[in-house]
Order: structure tokens, then C-alpha cells, then sequence
């Protein structure tokens, strides 16, 4: 009962799936955000379908095709750059942690085509689960299941090591503020010594000067 209650609390944690669909028009892009830890593999799948006036409604276009963009939003650096058709697949790592931007357009121009798309998007962060439809008679249920539970908890662990990059990051910087406030301080008092002396010679002085006359 323990093991089974651990098992779907873990299944509900570990894979962040989005699907959704949109509308896209020629030359239109829509791009998401997607925030990731180091060396994850995040899958997508995608299927357009394009309006037809005779039809009234939306059908497969074998000469639509998808191109898909992935580039670091930190540094703009571009991960993934492809054409694909109409439904098809992309995957990709990211090689550093942070926010990650996913954008999708046609190959068509708004020069030659005024069509409306609808484009469904499924994406997957996390590991890509291997094909085990090969072997499905070769493997026991309880040993697909272990596993898909060893590449969950793989999920969590980079989660985790990711968090604690942030964590290291927030730390060196409040280190870094809480020792310019105390040289600041530092400063401040050296000052105020300074002008102290300064203030007691002064006085030490006049009343030198005074007592002379």
C-alpha cells in the first residue's frame, strides 16, 4: 500500500506535459517559455491542419510544413532550428539551466498566402521514455514499471541540483552585498574619526590660542 501510494505521488510530480493548440496565419511566429534544468530532454510533438474555404473547416496540407526555433532566452543562443511537415516531432537537451523559448511558424509567406493554420502542441519536459514496444513480451510489467520509476527519479534529482545552482547563486550574491555593506560601514567610521580628530584638534588649538591671549 506504502509503495503504491509512493509510486503515484511520484508519478504526479516528475513529467511536465503541456498540450494546447492555436491559430497561426502566414508569416505569423508564437513563441513559449519553457524554464528548464541542465541536461534535460524535452520532446514535442506538433500537427498542423490548414482552413479550407470549399471544405469549411480545417484538413491536412501535405505541402504545409512546421519550422520550429529553440533558443536559449539568456543568451539567444539557438538549440534547435527545423522544418518539419505538417505533423511531426522535435526533441532537444538543454545545455544550461534557465528559461528556454519555443517558437513555431509555417513555411509559408504572407507575400503568397493568406491561410489560417491550427496547430496542436504537445510537449513533454523531462526524460523521453524509450520505445519498448519492441520488447513489450520480453519485459514484465513490474520491470517497465521500475524503469519508468528510475527515469522519474533521474527527473527529480537534476530538479533538485538545479534548485541548488540557484540557491548557490542567491547565496555569492548576498555575500558579495553583505561584504560591500561592511567595508561601507568601515568607511564610514574611519571618517567619522577622522573628523572626530580633526574636530578635537581644532578646539585643542582655539583654545590654545585663547589662553594665550
Amino acid at each position: 500500500m506504502y509503495q503504491s501510494w509512493l509510486a503515484i505521488c511520484l508519478y504526479s510530480l516528475l513529467c511536465t506535459a503541456n498540450a494546447l493548440h492555436f491559430y497561426l496565419d502566414a508569416g505569423q511566429r508564437r513563441c513559449f517559455i519553457e524554464e528548464l534544468p541542465t541536461d534535460t530532454v524535452v520532446e514535442g510533438h506538433y500537427r498542423g491542419l490548414e482552413w479550407s474555404e470549399g471544405q469549411r473547416k480545417y484538413v491536412e496540407n501535405p505541402e504545409l510544413g512546421i519550422v520550429v526555433e529553440v533558443e536559449e532566452a539568456a543568451t539567444s543562443h539557438l538549440v534547435v532550428k527545423t522544418t518539419g511537415p505538417y505533423d511531426g516531432r522535435f526533441t532537444f537537451t538543454s545545455h544550461e539551466a534557465g528559461d528556454h523559448s519555443i517558437c513555431l511558424s509555417t513555411n509559408y509567406t504572407s507575400w503568397f498566402s493568406h491561410t489560417h493554420i491550427r496547430l496542436y502542441l504537445d510537449i513533454v519536459v523531462g526524460t523521453t521514455k524509450p520505445d519498448v514496444e519492441q520488447d513489450r513480451s520480453h519485459v514484465s510489467e513490474l520491470a517497465s514499471k521500475v524503469r519508468d520509476l528510475n527515469q522519474k527519479l533521474e527527473d527529480i534529482r537534476r530538479e533538485q541540483q538545479y534548485q541548488r545552482e540557484r540557491e548557490a547563486n542567491y547565496r555569492d550574491l548576498s555575500e558579495a552585498t553583505n561584504t560591500r555593506a561592511v567595508w561601507y560601514s568601515i568607511a564610514q567610521i574611519v571618517v567619522l574619526i577622522a573628523t572626530c580628530a580633526w574636530q578635537l584638534r581644532h578646539l585643542k588649538r582655539f583654545f590654545e590660542d585663547r589662553k594665550v591671549r
